[in-house]
């Protein structure tokens, strides 16, 4: 079974920026779809980004300021956050959909404040 880690979480003020990493301790490179959830306090999961093939989608709240990217050489799943808000506020999961079966990293926080 792959596994997941996630790096680069944080506390941040508004406006600023961070990067989330996530590594695999095996090749992702056949994973049929990578992502990026978020799991904010007292809310239901949710999507934040998506590869699936070439096609890459964003939550509607994050777009035009996250960037998902997958590196196969390293094997990591990267978000890029930008213009964070308070509301970006959560715990962050990487996934990985793969034939043996879906891999999940075990969250790493995030939180944005004044």
């Amino acid at each position: 079974q792959v596994q997941l880690v996630e790096s680069g979480g944080g506390s941040v003020q508004p406006g600023r920026s961070l990067r989330l990493s996530c590594a695999a301790s095996e090749s992702i490179l056949n994973a049929y779809a990578v992502s990026w959830f978020r799991l904010p306090p007292g809310k239901r999961r949710e999507l934040v980004a998506v590869i699936s093939g070439t096609s890459v989608n964003y939550g509607e709240s994050v777009k035009g300021r996250f960037r998902i990217s997958k590196d196969n050489d390293k094997n990591t799943i990267d978000l890029e956050m930008n213009s964070l808000k308070p509301e970006d506020t959560a715990v962050y999961l990487c996934q990985a959909g793969l034939a043996a079966g879906d891999a999940w990293g075990q969250g790493i926080q995030v939180t944005v404040s004044a």
